[in-house]
């Protein structure tokens, strides 16, 4: 369970890109920003929405964005995303809101400057009450528009608006972000990923064919493709939502293979004590610990044998995990 989660049977409505708001989330205080990783800093922007929505009697919201601006604006340049959309929309059902806007990031957006932001787009258009955004916050035409700009923009459209602090973990400078999260997977550590978190970090996909080699080897897996993902390449612990309350424990390699086919990066987890078809089901796999890095063996015969040591290792971690998840 995740701290905080007081969401048992409340209702939750997701509004996505150009679908008008619905009478659930009319008039909602919203937290705005792109939210990847939904990470503590990120947090603490849903627990300042929901206390002024609950101040305000209005509907708790989050609205975000799709694509992320920066792939709007490079997009041929690789972005590791920490949280897909579908992601996210796992991620703060569960954190007590009543619902999360999604809209277009596209050439109009981009081109809106900072006052028709606030007056025709967050009231006009979204009808929303208030909102809620972190001391970054960027907004408008090139970006014209600051925290400082906002909070004035609303005054005048009748808006309330609360500008949040960064927000460190106990003891630490550096505030969290999720640029700080894409370099902790980066080097493979995942404790510091799911620390900066609050939670361990998931992806979710579809079950691919491959070219059967785990099963040859005694170690089927299920294979997921992971898109511009900056996941180091190595061995790792984790834990997978097959279905709606069903899990199981594995261990997982992402990387490109060396010891047969140096191929394109993709995921295969060895799941434990399970048998069955997964091909084209979605599963959501999330990351436990590191075990080690990626390598090449001199036979399969090697491989199999170092395979066994990594399943030990990674039993003791689950065995021993006590971060928090999102998909119990």
């Amino acid at each position: 369970m995740v701290p905080g989660d007081d969401t048992a049977a409340r209702p939750f409505t997701i509004c996505r890109a150009d679908t008008p708001v619905p009478p659930a989330l009319t008039g909602a205080v919203a937290a705005i920003g792109n939210f990847d990783g939904v990470h503590r800093g990120h947090r603490v922007l849903v627990e300042n929405v929901r206390a002024a929505a609950r101040e305000a009697g209005r509907p708790a919201a989050v609205l975000t964005f799709e694509p992320h601006p920066r792939a709007y604006f490079a997009p041929d340049a690789p972005m590791f995303r920490l949280t897909s959309l579908a992601a996210k929309e796992i991620v703060f059902a569960r954190l007590g809101l009543d619902g999360l806007i999604v809209r277009a990031f596209d050439g109009a957006l981009a081109a809106t400057g900072a006052a028709a932001f606030v007056r025709d787009f967050l009231k006009g258009s979204l009808s929303l009450s208030g909102v809620v955004v972190g001391h970054d916050f960027h907004f408008g035409r090139g970006r014209e528009g600051t925290p400082a700009i906002l909070a004035d923009l609303c005054r005048g459209a009748g808006l309330s608006c609360r500008i949040v602090a960064p927000v460190a973990l106990g003891g630490e400078t550096e505030p969290v972000s999720s640029s700080a999260i894409r370099a902790a997977l980066a080097s493979g550590d995942v404790a510091r990923a799911n620390a900066l978190l609050g939670y361990r970090w998931f992806v979710l996909g579809p079950v691919r064919h491959g070219d059967k080699r785990g099963r040859q080897l005694g170690f089927p897996t299920a294979n997921v493709m992971l898109p511009d993902c900056g996941l180091a390449h190595g061995i790792y612990a984790v834990r997978v939502r097959l279905g709606p309350g069903r899990f199981c424990d594995g261990v997982a390699s992402y990387g490109r293979r060396p010891t047969f086919d140096d191929g394109a990066p993709l995921l295969e987890v060895y799941l434990f004590d399970f048998s069955g078809d997964l091909y084209g089901r979605e599963i959501a796999v999330e990351f436990v610990g590191y075990i080690r890095g990626e390598a090449r063996f001199a036979s399969a015969d090697a491989l199999v044998a170092r395979m066994h040591v990594d399943a030990d290792a990674a039993r003791l971690m689950l065995a021993s995990d006590d971060t928090p998840s999102m998909l119990a």
